[in-house]
């Protein structure tokens, strides 16, 4: 096994690239004028805003390979290392679980389930598998989760309704939600939550897939060698994900399809091993420079990506609750007062409320470049 490498810049800037995309998709100006890509795919099918969870977890996972093989190198023992993942966990879990009580303190009806709640379940769940697990049985681990959970899904029969039917709130995921949080999950549906309890089996298994991706850097073969097996495995698990998608379970985020974890690790694969390659292993001087200058933004943001997710999230519901008064006696959040300037500018509905939702991002990075400046990074 190779030394175990220092921080990456490409993963850092991997790692940016992808909290910038969430600030952008998850602010915009008006909810109801949004280009098709910056959206969720309705039910099945892909957008580009369904490739950034997929993405967190994928990176979540290469980390905590270089992580471990760096605590590993340094004679950490194994009990400390599980220790050490589980709080982390935990803490993530909480920061979302607060997020979601935020800002009326309801625990009678307050959302369980999350993004960041999903990020720690699927870090206390892989924290074993990796500290214990060569990275064959790990392999067999993922084979085993997406088998599970595809026959889980395919073939009990849910109550009142059957086995396989995988519409809206009618599959065995919803059905298992149901029966633990009921009346806790997503307001949207209040039947199903897109993150749910079943389908983070298959989130794990991204984040395992990061995992593998980690420990691949940690092998012998050249960087150059090591780019260009990512590119490869890259555009097998595309594929894969295409075939899984016509044959098994068709693509699908809220349900993380077994089809959507495959073709999503293809594309965190395709993607870190561009940034991988600009940033880590170009042997061109300029061009490597120009890169390093060009995804600054985005590594600087990397570089305190949890704090980023959360703080913009408090920021955003803070401008949704808070009211200003009116002359006409009402009040309007002050959200909709920032935006109300940019409707008057003639860019079209849709261009004004990517407007805003840049405008914010420049907010939040902003945020992440004084604390970068400063050397402030919060470590989870």
């Amino acid at each position: 096994m190779r030394e175990v490498p220092g921080r990456l810049n490409s993963l850092d800037a991997f790692r940016g690239f992808t909290i910038a995309a969430m600030v952008l998709v998850n602010n915009p100006g008006d909810w109801g004028k949004l280009y098709s890509q910056l959206a969720h795919a309705k039910w099945q099918g892909w957008t580009f805003t369904d490739t950034i969870f997929p993405f967190f977890l994928f990176i979540g996972g290469v980390s905590m390979a270089l992580s471990l093989g760096r605590l590993a190198a340094l004679g950490a023992d194994k009990p400390r290392l599980l220790l050490k993942l589980a709080k982390r966990a935990l803490l993530i879990f909480l920061i979302g679980f607060l997020l979601n009580l935020i800002p009326h303190f309801n625990f009678s009806a307050v959302r369980i389930p999350g993004v960041l709640q999903r990020i720690a379940l699927c870090t206390l769940l892989a924290a074993p598998i990796v500290v214990y697990c060569g990275w064959r049985l790990q392999l067999v681990v993922i084979i085993i989760l997406l088998a599970l959970y595809s026959a889980l899904m395919l073939f009990y029969p849910v109550p009142g309704i059957g086995a396989g039917v995988l519409e809206p709130g009618k599959d065995f995921g919803a059905y298992i939600d149901r029966m633990v949080l009921d009346g806790h999950m997503w307001v949207q549906s209040t039947t199903w939550d897109p993150e749910g309890l079943v389908s983070t089996l298959p989130a794990l298994c991204s984040q395992l897939f990061g995992v593998l991706a980690g420990r691949f850097l940690l092998n012998k073969l050249s960087r150059m060698e090591q780019t260009v097996w990512l590119l490869l495995a890259g555009l097998l698990f595309v594929w894969l994900g295409v075939i899984c998608d016509a044959i098994l379970m068709p693509i699908n985020k809220s349900l993380w399809t077994p089809s959507y974890c495959l073709l999503m690790t293809g594309w965190a694969l395709l993607v870190f091993s561009a940034f991988f390659w600009l940033l880590d292993v170009n042997p061109y001087g300029a061009l490597r420079e120009a890169a390093a200058r060009w995804t600054r933004p985005f590594q600087i943001y990397g570089m305190n990506a949890l704090f980023i997710f959360a703080f913009s999230g408090l920021v955003a519901k803070m401008l949704g609750f808070i009211k200003l008064a009116q002359p006409d006696g009402g009040t309007v959040a002050l959200g909709r007062t920032l935006y109300a300037p940019l409707r008057d500018l003639p860019l079209g509905a849709v261009n004004t409320s990517l407007l805003y939702a840049l405008l914010f991002n420049a907010c939040m990075f902003t945020v992440a470049w004084a604390m970068w400046r400063r050397q402030w990074f919060v470590k989870v």
